[in-house]
């Protein structure tokens, strides 16, 4: 059993709110995460028609006799009047997380907690492994180049399953299930191109009107779509970051898909070894790197605040994270062997900033941290070390790139 790092934080809370909701990508991990964390809570499926009809034939009745010792309700969202009985259930007891919700559905989930539950709930956003996660487990790999063709999914480890037996079910089951649940598409097909071709623009500045017109449909259909890819965690846009020097930057954000093993599926991606000579292969290392960092975050129960920054020249920061007092500008390259064009980026960020090359950092895919004339080198094998940046910056990093060069 791998041990989840949101597990920490879900602990944290557990006193704080009556209600606990585990939301995230479908097959993440929830029901198994809520079930380790609460083994002697009772569990109810409601995708079960038997446990559903229990629930529906007296909901107050299941509360009053479930709820004092502790309950998990996946699938919550397929009783909707439960969410009322939930409200003033709650409002009546001084019980603190007793009430664990989860459910593959996220937005028709959110949407009932939104309208009923509002400051009753404790929310955490469970999404696939992390490398931390992975790190000292049999699942790991000194190879980043698997982990990006493979993903992070769980299924893919905890049940050996090959990534081109897994994903073309994944993708036909959210679209069959979770798109029609959101919005009323006709033409599964082309919504199956679209996501084809989100994929194919994985850290690129994110063009509405291209995507409609690759796809013959309205620029609205497409901003519409995007938000039910968001809805569902599969995509999420970073925003520009222009705080200072608003005047050169663009305002337009990028697509990264949350797993980049999803990605390279709908990319018809077959091997591990087709990604080193793939077009995009750059995109796809700096998507990973983004999702770690985000997946990071949310799993500590922190929002993640990042941006990136580019200027109407083409200058470009790759990753920016914005920690008051602090700007950590981060560069991604996908290469081994760290060129002098990789700093292009930074240095010319530090010229228009005053940001300097000890706050600065490049992340690549070698095994070697260490220090260069115009940033901090960090390798993608050290990663996990990435939140601890901002709080001491240049003393945290020397002590892990001292650690690492001595282990």
């Amino acid at each position: 059993m791998i041990q989840r790092q949101i597990g920490v934080y879900i602990q944290k809370i557990i006193n704080k709110f009556p209600i606990i909701s585990i939301t995230g990508p479908r097959q993440s991990g929830k029901t198994t995460l809520a079930r380790t964390l609460f083994p002697k809570y009772t569990y109810f499926n409601l995708e079960n028609p038997d446990e559903r009809m229990e629930v529906q034939e007296d909901i107050l009745g299941f509360l009053n006799h479930y709820a004092k010792s502790g309950i998990i309700i996946d699938e919550a969202q397929n009783v909707p009047t439960l969410f009322s009985f939930l409200q003033a259930f709650v409002d009546k007891s001084n019980n603190m997380g007793k009430i664990i919700l989860s459910g593959s559905q996220n937005f028709l989930l959110m949407e009932k907690i939104s309208q009923t539950l509002a400051g009753r709930v404790g929310i955490v956003n469970l999404f696939p492994f992390s490398l931390s996660e992975l790190r000292d487990t049999k699942y790991w790999k000194n190879d980043v180049y698997d982990f990006i063709f493979k993903g992070m999914y769980p299924a893919l480890y905890d049940r050996d399953i090959e990534p081109g037996d897994y994903y073309p079910g994944y993708i036909q089951t959210y679209i069959e299930r979770d798109v029609r649940s959101l919005k009323n598409i006709g033409n599964l097909n082309i919504f199956r191109r679209f996501l084809q071709l989100c994929a194919g623009r994985v850290g690129q500045i994110l063009n509405y009107s291209s995507i409609a017109n690759d796809l013959g449909i309205d620029h609205k259909t497409v901003k519409s779509w995007i938000s039910v890819l968001e809805a569902s965690f599969i995509i999420f846009l970073l925003n520009p970051h222009y705080e200072n020097l608003n005047k050169r930057v663009i305002k337009q954000s990028k697509l990264y898909f949350y797993d980049t093993g999803l990605a390279a599926s709908l990319l018809r991606i077959r091997s591990k070894e087709a990604l080193y000579s793939f077009n995009l292969r750059g995109n796809l290392f700096e998507n990973f790197i983004i999702a770690e960092y985000y997946k990071s975050t949310l799993h500590s129960g922190n929002q993640p605040d990042a941006f990136f920054y580019r200027d109407k020249t083409g200058n470009e920061v790759d990753l920016i994270i914005d920690k008051p007092p602090k700007l950590i500008p981060i560069e991604i390259k996908s290469g081994e062997t760290i060129g002098s064009d990789f700093f292009k980026g930074l240095i010319k960020y530090q010229s228009l900033s005053g940001i300097t090359p000890k706050e600065c950092f490049l992340i690549y895919s070698g095994n070697k941290s260490g220090k260069r004339k115009h940033a901090n080198i960090l390798s993608w094998n050290h990663l996990e070390k990435i939140n601890s940046l901002f709080l001491l910056m240049a003393i945290v990093f020397t002590e892990i790139c001292n650690y690492h060069l001595n282990a």
